[in-house]
């Protein structure tokens, strides 16, 4: 009897070479899975990006309805957008001795500047499950947008990364037309609109 649902014991891996190791790395696997329609396919053979994981912070003061979003080059995205400078979350890449909440904190003092009152942990997600196995982890953080400026980031990692603040709105509306098109932030941005009213009355309550 064929099974409502696969998991990891429906997949044999029969072989795994590095191909090239460098800050990031790439992997070919050699496998096979189990079908659908029963039984096993053929070999397959996959490369597979491995870049880690990663966590995704998306700072937002309650109290006036504001968005904290930073500005930084992002090389790749020159060969298809008309500028390379994307306004983004905050993000990071997940050590293997650090937990994802230790590296979002991290992260939003680095790349902003500024301290979480309190942070909350979302949901996690595949960022492009057909060829890399990195999941961001999603952290929202209340924050005081008004403390929010200036330039960020670490030297050594050749960051230069300009703080932008938005009314919720405008960073919404940014998302619908096409400004802001890379997939954390997009995410990110359209679960605040669906949540943004639950934030801030919460917000409303622990202060009384």
């Amino acid at each position: 009897m064929k099974p409502e649902k696969f998991s990891k014991t429906d997949i044999e891996i029969l072989a795994k070479r590095t191909l090239y190791s460098g800050f990031f790395s790439m992997e070919e696997y050699r496998f096979r899975h189990r079908l659908f329609a029963g039984g096993w396919s053929q070999e397959v053979r996959r490369e597979v990006f491995e870049r880690g994981h990663a966590v995704v912070v998306l700072p937002y003061d309650p109290l006036t309805d504001q968005v904290v979003l930073i500005e930084q080059l992002r090389f790749p995205a020159l060969m298809t957008s008309d500028s390379p400078w994307l306004l983004e979350l905050v993000a990071g890449m997940i050590d293997s001795n650090e937990t994802p909440e230790q590296v979002a904190r991290r992260e939003l003092q680095e790349e902003s500047g500024l301290q979480a009152r309190s942070m909350q942990f979302i949901s996690s997600f595949l960022s492009s499950p057909g060829g890399s196995t990195e999941r961001f982890y999603f952290y929202w953080a209340a924050v005081d947008a008004s403390q929010a400026s200036g330039i960020h980031g670490l030297a050594e990692e050749h960051e230069d990364i300009r703080v932008v603040v938005l009314p919720r709105q405008q960073a919404y509306a940014m998302t619908t037309d096409g400004r802001i098109d890379n997939a954390s932030t997009v995410l990110g941005l359209q679960w605040l609109q669906l949540n943004y009213q639950q934030l801030m009355n919460a917000d409303a309550e622990s202060k009384r």
